[in-house]
C-alpha cells in the first residue's frame, strides 16, 4: 500500500469510526439527558446553575470535569441546559470546561507527563473557562443563541387511522422521540464536520505537524493550537498523539496548544453549534478556545 493508499485508508477508517461513535454517543447523552429531565425539575437546575448565584460558575466547571464527553457529545447536554433555562455564563462554562476536563484526559495527563503539568492544565482550564462564561454573559452574547434552540421538537400523536391520538404515548418512549428528532436536525451538520476533520486526519502528516511546531519555530505554538482544531482527535488519542509528537520535536508549549484546540474545539462540534449558535457565538467560541491554548502554551514554556 504505497503513502496515497494509506492516507486514504486513514481518512475512511475515521470517518467510519467517528460517525458510529458520535452517533451513538448522540443518541445515548441525549436520552439520558431527557431522562434526567424527567425526573429534576428545570427549576431546580436552574437554582443550580443560576449565573446570580457566583457558585454556579464554578458548579458548572465541576460539572464538566466529571463527565466523560467530548467535544461533540458535549452538545446534547448543552441543549439539554438550554431548554432548562440554566444561566448563559454558567453553560458557557460548561460548554469550555466538559471536553477539556474529562475524567479521561486528565488522568492520561498525570500518566503521561506527570502531576505538575496535569495541575497546571486544570487550572488554565477551568480558570479560563470561568472567567470567559462570566465575560461573554456580561458581554450580552445570550443574544446570539438562536431561538429554535431552546424548542424541543414537537411529537406526533396519531392512531393507525391517521387521527390524533388523545391518549399519551410511554414517557421513555416520548423521550426517545425528541431525542430522535434532535438528532435528525444535527445529522447533517455531524456528518459535514466529520467528513472534513476526517480527510484532514488523514492526509496530515505528524511528522509534519512536528516540524512546524517545533521550538525553533517562534510560531509554534499559535500553529498548534489553530491545527488542532480541524484535526479531530478524541481524548484517548489526542495524549498519547502529543507525547509521540514531543518525541518527534515538538515544543511542549506547542504540545498544551495542541491538546487544548484539538480537544477543546474540533471542527466537528464548531459544526454542530452551528445548530445551536449565530455565528458571532461561534467566533466568540473560538476566540476563547485559541486564547487559552496559546495562553497555556507560552505560560508553560515559561514556567516549565
Amino acid at each position: 500500500m504505497n503513502i496515497t493508499e494509506n492516507m486514504v485508508f486513514e481518512a475512511l477508517h475515521m470517518f467510519v469510526f467517528l460517525a458510529i461513535e458520535l452517533t451513538v454517543l448522540f443518541l445515548l447523552i441525549s436520552y439520558l439527558v431527557g431522562a434526567l429531565q424527567a425526573y429534576i425539575p428545570p427549576d431546580k437546575i436552574r437554582d443550580i446553575l443560576s449565573s446570580k448565584n457566583g457558585k454556579g460558575y464554578i458548579i458548572a466547571g465541576f460539572l464538566g470535569a466529571i463527565t466523560p464527553f467530548c467535544s461533540c457529545s458535549t452538545i446534547p447536554f448543552l441543549k439539554g441546559l438550554l431548554r432548562a433555562k440554566a444561566g448563559f455564563g454558567t453553560m458557557m462554562v460548561f460548554l469550555f470546561a466538559s471536553p477539556l476536563l474529562n475524567p479521561i484526559i486528565i488522568g492520561l495527563f498525570a500518566v503521561t507527563f506527570g502531576w505538575k503539568v496535569t495541575v497546571f492544565y486544570f487550572v488554565m482550564a477551568m480558570g479560563v473557562s470561568v472567567v470567559a462564561g462570566f465575560l461573554l454573559e456580561k458581554l450580552g452574547f445570550e443574544k446570539y443563541i438562536r431561538p429554535e434552540a431552546y424548542v424541543e421538537p414537537k411529537i406526533s400523536r396519531c392512531s393507525t387511522s391517521g387521527r390524533k391520538e388523545s391518549k399519551p404515548v410511554n414517557k421513555w418512549f416520548e423521550i426517545w422521540i425528541v431525542t430522535w428528532a434532535d438528532f435528525k436536525k444535527v445529522l447533517p451538520f455531524l456528518v459535514g464536520g466529520i467528513a472534513i476533520g476526517s480527510l484532514i486526519y488523514g492526509f496530515m502528516p505528524t511528522e509534519f505537524v512536528a516540524r512546524v511546531a517545533s521550538d525553533d519555530n517562534p510560531l509554534a505554538i499559535p500553529f498548534a493550537a489553530i491545527i488542532g482544531i480541524p484535526l479531530y482527535i478524541r481524548a484517548e488519542a489526542v495524549i498519547p498523539l502529543s507525547a509521540a509528537l514531543a518525541a518527534k520535536g515538538m515544543g511542549l508549549g506547542a504540545v498544551m496548544a495542541l491538546v487544548i484546540g484539538s480537544a477543546g474545539a474540533s471542527l466537528t462540534e464548531v459544526v454542530l453549534l452551528k445548530s445551536i449558535f449565530k455565528n458571532q457565538m461561534i467566533v466568540a467560541f473560538l476566540v476563547v478556545i485559541l486564547s487559552m491554548a496559546v495562553s497555556a502554551g507560552y505560560l508553560y514554556s515559561y514556567l516549565f
